[in-house]
């Protein structure tokens, strides 16, 4: 397997980074979309993210990965122990799991194990990429040329954290809740609206101006692909310490506060934009409370809003064919108005 280059020594795209850091924070903001140029490390920053995570407990022997100490989402296998029974639990890495653009619906939903029932007359599901997933995160790499019932299946297993697949005879529900990690460049294609309000946050990837800047990103990705256990070796106090700041945010996380004031900036600022529903308040009171804690804060304060608000909001935005100005400006604008100068 593969080694992933160190999340520490990724330079030059400092919005993605953050984003990703958001949502290890806290998985409920929904996931990240990172839409920009070829060859500007969309998807090495996303490999990367399992170097941030911490080990999770799953019970021994499930296929899914069902959390010990959650009763309330489990599958059926798991369900069905004996009440008062202990439950052996093991520790494994964050599933960081990809999707790729060719796969068949079954390899993604799961479906019948064909060896098992051919060589045993057994019907037996074999679990899909959304099983392996599960608590973990789901990376598209060019999700913006998914088929088209691939999207539909996404969307309603997104919605409802549980997949369920009936064929082959088969009937079989299981959890399914994992964060949706995309990313793609605009030019070849765009995202449904309802696969975008998926995301949680969205950002705009483009290639570096500055030139040592360049120079150093072309240095670092030629010496780990020379030596990629000793680049990472080299990198691992700063990951360690990364790691660190992102357990003690997720401590901070249940002792935040978020003021009525605070919830009203919100409101007002989507209003302002006219953004559809209230699944941008949602997230943006999320991803402002984890931007918080990252910065060893319990209290969600203006300055947090300002720096996470395009990020929650750009993607959702509707379409002006008057207005020529970019999502980006269109928030910043707003924000000016709402927090002021």
């Amino acid at each position: 397997m593969a080694l992933p280059f160190p999340f520490s020594a990724i330079v030059g795209q400092e919005e993605m980074t953050l984003a990703i850091q958001i949502v290890a924070v806290d998985p409920s903001v929904g996931g990240v979309l990172a839409l920009g140029d070829r060859g500007t490390g969309k998807s090495t920053a996303v490999r990367a993210l399992a170097d941030l995570l911490p080990p999770i407990q799953v019970v021994e022997g499930c296929a899914y990965g069902c959390d010990p100490k959650d009763k309330n989402a489990r599958c059926e296998a798991c369900a069905s122990l004996k009440a008062g029974k202990k439950i052996k639990a093991i520790t494994r890495p964050v599933p960081v799991v990809d999707l790729p653009l060719g796969a068949t619906e079954d390899r993604v939903v799961g479906a019948l194990d064909l060896e098992k029932a051919l060589s045993q007359g057994i019907k037996s599901f074999a679990p899909g990429l959304l099983a392996q997933a599960h608590r973990g995160f789901l990376y598209i790499d060019e999700v913006n040329l998914l088929e088209d019932h691939l999207v539909d299946l996404l969307i309603d297993v997104a919605a409802s954290g549980e997949n369920l697949v009936e064929r082959e005879g088969l009937s079989v529900r299981h959890p399914a809740r994992f964060v949706l990690v995309g990313s793609g460049n605009p030019e070849e294609g765009e995202l449904r609206p309802q696969l975008l309000d998926r995301f949680g946050l969205s950002v705009e990837v483009r290639t570096p101006q500055d030139l040592d800047l360049r120079v150093l990103v072309v240095k670092r990705r030629d010496a780990f692909e020379r030596d990629p256990q000793g680049f990472r070796e080299q990198w691992e106090p700063a990951n360690a310490a990364l790691r660190e700041r992102i357990l003690r945010a997720r401590e901070l996380l249940g002792r935040s506060k978020v003021s009525d004031a605070m919830l009203r900036l919100c409101a007002q600022l989507c209003q302002q934009l006219g953004t559809d529903g209230l699944r941008a308040e949602l997230t943006l009171l999320r991803a402002t409370r984890a931007y918080a804690a990252l910065n060893k804060q319990t209290t969600v304060k203006p300055e947090h809003l300002r720096a996470v608000a395009p990020l929650a909001l750009r993607h959702r935005l509707r379409r002006n064919p008057l207005d020529d100005t970019g999502s980006g400006a269109r928030v910043q604008k707003a924000l000016t108005e709402v927090l002021g100068a």
